[in-house]
């Protein structure tokens, strides 16, 4: 029973998501969308301070395509690591996770609710979903808090 536990603490799910890479053929229809936006932008106002606001503005809302997240999984916590921002929480904030096609929410609500998208963490996957959704599933037990 010692070992066991030996081993469980030591385990860690580390991996980064990088959207901009994984599909190049999107990564290309969205660089283009946005340099549309600019053109027009710079057309319609004939102003650089409104061009370099908008690509201030379309870069930052969509920095989360554009630059890798590093996820950490451990037994004690979880650590996500972007640009210049660091978040680190215990599994115990959380008490259900949903998981979809792109990656899991983990939700610090018991039942479905509105706020989780607001309160909640999201894990995006990079082909490796089974991995991660076993290890949030072995660490949040569905109806038993932590």
């Amino acid at each position: 029973m010692r070992g066991k536990n030996k081993i469980m603490s030591e385990q860690v799910l580390r991996w980064s998501s990088h959207p901009f890479k994984r599909n190049i053929k999107i990564s290309l229809l969205v660089t283009g969308f946005l340099i549309l936006c600019w053109v027009f932008v710079y057309m319609s106002t004939q102003s650089i301070l409104f061009l370099v606001i908008s690509v201030i503005i379309l870069l930052g809302s969509l920095s989360s395509f554009f630059l890798p997240t590093e996820y950490e999984l451990s037994n004690d916590k979880i650590k996500v690591r972007f640009f210049l921002s660091e978040k680190e929480r215990d599994w115990t904030s959380y008490h259900s996770f949903y998981p979809d096609k792109n990656g899991v929410l983990l939700s610090p609500f018991d039942k479905p609710s509105r706020l989780e998208n607001f309160r909640g963490l999201y894990l995006r996957f990079e082909k490796n979903k089974d991995e991660v959704v076993d290890f949030v599933e072995s660490r949040i037990k569905k109806g038993e808090k932590l």
